[in-house]
């Protein structure tokens, strides 16, 4: 059991039958009356995100998420294919409980794929890759004092925003949570 004085980004418990994930939490001591701690929660099986106020001493069961490393294989129309790196065997995954986690991975990178009870409902790519420019416009030679950017088409499709001095060559490292450039590698 996990109180509601306990929480922290990312942890999981059961609510109402749904298990949830605390994505922002605050905990407020009002001069008059009694704390609380206001939250946003996000439901890992639909994705939908949900603002709730606790009272401090509210009892949740803990959610235990498993977490599996698994490798990118290929994907077939809708449905994402990836490989247990033990036993090797193909695990299916519908285009609908991915969303956009993949536009930053190709094949054969290792993903850690989300389960809870055996029911799988989301990737989490890794933080960092490194990905090959194919398409972009070259830079003005002098324009550098405004840090400014220009649009980019990684390997993968995926469109960022890049430094002006970064060619259409170059292999670059990508954050995934937030999908910023980082740095030419």
């Amino acid at each position: 059991m996990i109180t509601a004085g306990e929480f922290r980004n990312g942890i999981t418990f059961e609510l109402d039958g749904n298990v949830y994930q605390v994505v922002e939490f605050q905990h407020v001591k009002p001069g008059k009356g009694a704390a609380f701690v206001r939250t946003k929660i996000k439901n890992v099986i639909t994705g939908g995100v949900v603002e709730k106020t606790f009272r401090p001493t509210e009892k949740m069961p803990k959610a235990h998420i498993e977490r599996k490393d698994m490798e990118y294989s290929y994907n077939d129309g809708d449905l994402y294919y990836f490989m247990d790196q033990e036993t090797f065997d193909m695990l299916p995954i519908g285009k609908d409980q991915i969303g956009d986690a993949l536009k930053f991975v190709k094949e054969n990178m290792v993903c850690k794929i989300l389960s809870y009870k055996g029911n799988v409902f989301g990737i989490e790519p890794p933080t960092f890759v490194e990905l090959a420019i194919s398409e972009t416009e070259p830079g003005f030679k002098g324009d550098t004092a405004t840090g400014a950017t220009k649009p980019a088409v990684l390997e993968t499709g995926a469109v960022i925003q890049v430094p002006l001095f970064v060619d259409g060559s170059d292999i670059i490292r990508v954050d995934t949570r937030t999908g910023e450039y980082m740095e030419r590698v």
